[in-house]
């Protein structure tokens, strides 16, 4: 099975593709889709839109798993993560993908096995579980990781084998 993770950001969107087969995983791709700061709005939204879209046509996932938001004390910041995560539903829903959705703290638990687990240590499971030479960088990407390797932990693939 094929798992798309990505972990929803405006300026920096990561991805994470992940072979889950037999209690095994496999790294397949992973990534970040940026956009710059002075690039407005609807531009940055339209390129990830355009490069999410292209991430899933070419590895063709079996699900999408995406982190919910966690709201900080910015509102600006939370509304504009928040188009973005819209995006990457959007996105995934175009292309008729099973979508999956995650708390961080389920993540943690799903990844290290404990929910209030520091992000070092999710970043240290996500290297170890997917046998990597380095913590992928920037955190965004392991992030994305993270969530695909909670999708996997899940057992939660309902509908996965319906006909398209």
């Amino acid at each position: 099975m094929i798992i798309l993770g990505i972990d929803p950001g405006f300026a920096i969107m990561g991805y994470g593709i992940i072979s889950y087969e037999g209690n095994k995983f496999k790294t397949i791709d992973y990534g970040a889709i940026t956009t710059p700061s002075t690039m407005e709005t609807p531009l940055r939204l339209k390129k990830i839109y355009r490069e999410l879209n292209e991430v899933i046509e070419k590895y063709d996932p079996d699900v999408v798993a995406i982190e919910e938001l966690f709201f900080n004390n910015n509102a600006k910041t939370a509304l504009l993560v928040g188009h973005a995560r819209g995006i990457a539903v959007l996105s995934a829903a175009n292309k008729n993908k099973e979508i999956f959705e995650y708390t961080p703290l389920q993540v943690k638990q799903g990844v290290v096995g404990y929910g209030r687990a520091d992000k070092k240590q999710v970043q240290q499971m996500v290297k170890m579980l997917l046998n990597l030479p380095k913590i992928p960088k920037p955190d965004d990407v392991a992030d994305a990781l993270a969530v695909a390797i909670c999708q996997a932990h899940s057992g939660n693939f309902k509908n996965m084998f319906k006909v398209k």
